[in-house]
């Protein structure tokens, strides 16, 4: 399915006009593969460069205010991270060098792959951002953050 030109055949009647030999006309048919191929390359650049653009500037997070996330029919997985840096699964203490194999073990008994994370408000966001990976790690890739209400906001009315 090229593109082309129709060769125009030299037989034909004469009337009043002449017919020159070897006339091309163009063909009505579109090649799409050069658009498929620019769309591709495009698709390509776009799949590289997206991860560099979420590089951030350290910033200070503030609080903010937030509904509660609507609850599963299976009990919730809560893990914590108090003030001293200990991790807990529900209310079991946990050594860091087993989360990971716990969580495994937890993901694959559970039908829903949604965990909560309560981290205290004093740990440093590194510890957090470390702990969320280990639970992606341990089969967990719906995180929900678990905070108080009545935080800040930021709309204009002050509220």
């Amino acid at each position: 399915m090229g593109a082309g030109v129709i060769k125009g055949g030299g037989g034909g009647k004469r009337r009043g006009r002449r017919v020159r030999r070897g006339h091309s006309a163009a063909m009505s048919e579109i090649n799409v593969t050069p658009f498929v191929d620019v769309m591709l390359v495009l698709l390509i650049i776009f799949m590289v460069s997206a991860p560099l653009l979420t590089v951030g500037v350290p910033i200070e997070l503030p609080e903010t205010a937030a509904e509660a996330l609507p609850v599963d029919q299976e009990e919730p997985l809560t893990v914590t991270i108090d003030a001293e840096g200990t991790i807990m699964i529900q209310t079991t203490e946990i050594a860091r060098d087993e989360l990971i194999g716990r969580l495994r073990a937890i993901a694959a008994e559970r039908t829903s792959n949604k965990i909560f994370l309560r981290a205290d408000g004093n740990i440093p966001y590194a510890r957090v951002a470390e702990l969320m990976g280990a639970l992606n790690a341990g089969g967990f890739k719906n995180i929900g953050l678990v905070t108080e209400t009545g935080g800040p906001t930021m709309d204009s009315t002050g509220g």
